[in-house]
């Protein structure tokens, strides 16, 4: 007989006391990382354009955003045109421009940008008509969004 048992061997258990704090640490850094979303769509989701040579934008707070769509409302015919929350006319596209002009300081003002969102299927008239408007107002910088082809 022997003085010792033999123990035996085998994997130790898991600790899982530091899994809370894996899993808080993880929540936060999707809280800080992640962005929400500005505005929410009253047109379809647009299909954009494809572009060999796409940028990314700086400084958003500069960007004016304005969407051209089919509406999601089946009863409108024909293209919408999208500022922030709410559909909009035409003649509406000035007062846009000035609101968000308000917003900024005198010396950010000639580096206001305005994007449009354009669906592939949407009629040139209406976004030149928005341009027209635009024009008028001299809001003369003009970004369109495109989604990059891969070469």
């Amino acid at each position: 007989m022997s003085k010792f048992k033999k123990q035996k061997k085998g994997l130790p258990a898991i600790s899982t006391a530091s899994l809370p704090d894996i899993v808080f640490m993880l929540l936060f850094f999707f809280m800080v990382s992640t962005t929400m979303r500005e505005t929410e769509l009253k047109i379809k989701t647009p299909k954009l354009p494809k572009a060999h040579y796409t940028k990314k934008l700086e400084h958003k707070n500069l960007i004016s955003t304005i969407y051209i769509g089919k509406s999601l409302n089946a009863s409108n015919k024909g293209d919408v045109i999208q500022l922030n929350d709410k559909t909009a006319r035409v003649s509406d596209v000035k007062g846009f421009i000035f609101a968000n002009r308000q917003k900024l300081q005198e010396d950010e003002i000639p580096f206001m940008t305005t994007l449009f969102k354009v669906d592939i299927d949407s009629k040139v008239g209406t976004l030149a008509d928005c341009k027209k408007e635009l024009r008028d107002i001299d809001a003369l910088k003009i970004t369109y969004a495109a989604t990059p082809t891969k070469e």
